[in-house]
């Protein structure tokens, strides 16, 4: 029912993989001299070959992220010539083109509409990846295509490189004697019989001295070495966007920003303009007001009058603390990792009707764990968890979708998935324990694994995440992340780890009334990105200076507080430049604008109300990428999202 995963052979992937592309290449020839073409002789069996291709080459990229070495990076860059170059031969094939073309105009009446979206989704990428230009413009897009791979993986691995090399040492206590103790017994080591203390720039040792380091210039040490990461990649940057302002021309788009909003819920450049800006305005004056908050409290303890980046966690959290008398290492104790993952799968049983039932299989780390998920009595989906942070795994969370569900006469597949996040390492001594920023992002990237694993589709192109406009991909995810505030939500699992005593209801209520906390410096920062990576693949700038310009003058129009000189953000902005985001980081808060109002849907009728949350399982979950986003929410709320709806869930207008 489910391949294991495997990638023990490792080292002759590209090999394998060669004969499954020629394998798909021989089959295409053979379908396409079908004489009458119908969706089950031509279209089905067309989407089993990218079904081949994705669940072999998937596991291999996924071990090249959560476990880097010198060989996993061999491989990639030996498989990736071969899939980008039979990526452009698939797509830019006039004969496949044509033919589902034909499908879709002789059998549009008696297909479903499900199979009707596979055929307009498919029609449609063809033509965005250059299947109608002429031979020279082909060739022209497939080299651009497969130097773009090159440069997103090149821009990622330099990250991880700088990532993995730094270290700052640190001698005297005094410097570390604010660090909770759980963070500072991972810090620790002996040299020559005393104590020292180490820190990186991997998040949760990153965030652990930015947010409680005492001595200042450590601080900004720290946050030097990490805001400067991969210099490099500044000329990277230059190549990957020259490349795709000239792949959106060839496409007859007149910038990269147009080519991204063809497969989006947003309609137009202005409108994506207009709703970061509109957020803005009614973001800035309260941003404004917290900010000197923090300034205050600064100058209070410390009689500090020139607050930098560098000094806002550690301030905010002490604001934070005198605010809401929140003492995150209070709260830590009461988030074990295990017991936190198996209290979710409690939550989502009572909302969804789910089950989870772990499973002995074949995983990447000894950490990992991996689940079999029932509805009823039956199996319909996998998911993979791999949870803590280590050396050689890139940093931040993300869901990976590795096979995806379809049904034919012969064959039969149900989603699995990845989960991956960086929180503290468990240790002999004591296990990992989370922020409650941690059990934040566990549910948003569930949130993900949901979206692919619920599906009730059986056509995987537009099964599970597949199919799914970019800018409301972001919906379940930030969706579920509201109910890790609920309090009847927190008490499944927020137990005390060593007492077993539950979070108290005081407690609960403080998490609570600390959600907004900073809520509009927040927001002017996601607006911040979503600004200047748009307006970035808009203006089509392909220098160095001209992108850092471009940075410097939407900060001064958005921004509070402006970052050192030194700092160079871009070079590591991954997910607009090795990943799915370029011109789409937008999407974070359009996304969010349907989350808050599915959410208050809830609040309304009851956290646990099952008739809801079976109809947001069924509808939104379940059907994915087989219908218009815009469509299914007003099918099932009745009505279209409120953006006054975000901005009161985060407490900016009331």
């Amino acid at each position: 029912m489910f391949k294991e995963f495997n990638v023990s052979n490792i080292e002759s992937s590209d090999l394998e993989l060669e004969k499954i592309l020629t394998q798909n290449k021989e089959e295409l020839v053979l379908l396409l001299q079908i004489k009458n073409k119908t969706y089950e002789n031509f279209v089905i069996p067309y989407q089993l070959m990218a079904q081949r291709v994705e669940e072999f080459i998937t596991p291999i990229f996924h071990l090249d992220s959560v476990k880097n070495s010198e060989i996993t990076q061999e491989v990639y860059s030996k498989c990736l010539p071969l899939l980008s170059e039979y990526d452009s031969e698939i797509s830019q094939n006039v004969n496949l083109y044509n033919a589902l073309k034909d499908i879709q105009l002789n059998y549009n009446s008696t297909l479903n509409d499900i199979q009707n979206k596979v055929l307009e989704n498919e029609i449609k990428e063809l033509e965005r990846n250059g299947c109608k230009l002429n031979r020279g413009d082909k060739d022209i897009l497939k080299d651009i295509n497969l130097k773009l791979s090159q440069l997103s993986k090149e821009y990622s691995q330099n990250i991880l490189n700088d990532t993995n090399k730094y270290e700052m040492i640190i001698d005297e206590f005094e410097d570390v004697k604010e660090i909770p103790q759980s963070d500072l017994e991972l810090a620790t080591f002996k040299e020559e019989g005393k104590n020292k203390y180490k820190f990186t720039l991997h998040m949760p040792s990153y965030i652990a001295y930015m947010t409680y380091g005492t001595n200042r210039q450590k601080r900004e040490e720290l946050y030097r070495a990490y805001s400067t990461r991969a210099p490099q990649n500044g000329k990277i940057i230059e190549e990957i966007l020259f490349l795709k302002d000239k792949k959106a021309k060839i496409l007859g788009f007149e910038n990269y920003a147009q080519l991204s909003l063809d497969s989006k819920m947003a309609k137009s450049e202005d409108e994506v303009i207009d709703f970061l800006i509109n957020l803005a305005k009614k973001a800035k004056e309260k941003a404004k007001q917290e900010l000197s908050e923090v300034e205050e409290l600064a100058y209070e303890l410390d009689k500090l009058n020139d607050i930098q980046s560098y000094d806002i966690a550690y301030y905010s959290e002490k604001l934070r603390k005198k605010q809401y008398s929140i003492d995150e290492e209070h709260y830590r104790p009461y988030f074990e990792q295990k017991s936190v993952l198996n209290g979710i799968f409690e939550f989502l049983n009572k909302i969804f009707d789910i089950s989870f039932k772990k499973i002995n299989t074949p995983v990447w780390d000894e950490k990992v764990e991996a689940f079999d998920i029932y509805e009823n009595t039956s199996i319909i989906a996998r998911i993979y968890f791999d949870l803590e942070a280590r050396k050689n795994k890139s940093g931040g969370a993300w869901m990976n979708n590795w096979h995806n569900k379809y049904a034919t006469d012969n064959t039969k597949s149900l989603p699995t998935a990845f989960i991956v996040c960086n929180f503290p390492q468990s240790s002999e001594k004591i296990p990992s324990l989370l922020r409650h920023s941690d059990v934040v992002t566990l549910f948003h990237e569930l949130g993900h694994g949901l979206h692919h694993l619920l599906t009730k589709v059986d056509e995987p192109f537009v099964s599970g995440i597949n199919g799914v406009m970019w800018d409301c991909v972001e919906f379940p995810s930030q969706f579920l992340e509201y109910f890790s505030y609920e309090k009847e939500v927190l008490q499944m699992f927020a137990k005390h780890y060593q007492t077993n005593e539950v979070l108290g209801d005081d407690d609960i209520q403080k998490l609570k009334n600390a959600r907004n906390f900073q809520s509009s410096m927040s927001m002017l920062r996601q607006i911040e990105f979503a600004l200047f990576d748009f307006k970035l693949y808009q203006m089509a700038i392909s220098k160095e200076e001209g992108v850092q310009k471009l940075l410097d003058e939407v900060r001064d129009e958005i921004a509070v507080i402006l970052p050192p000189k030194y700092n160079k953000f871009q070079n590591s902005f991954s997910h607009i430049f090795s990943g799915g985001y370029s011109a789409g980081y937008y999407s974070y808060k359009w996304a969010e604008v349907l989350s808050a109002d599915a959410f208050y849907l809830f609040i309304e009728k009851g956290v646990f109300n099952k008739t809801l949350g079976t109809k947001y399982k069924d509808i939104i979950l379940g059907r994915g990428g087989s219908a218009d986003m815009n469509d299914l929410y007003f099918e099932f709320a009745n009505r279209k999202p409120k953006v006054d709806s975000l901005l009161k869930i985060d407490g900016i207008i009331s």
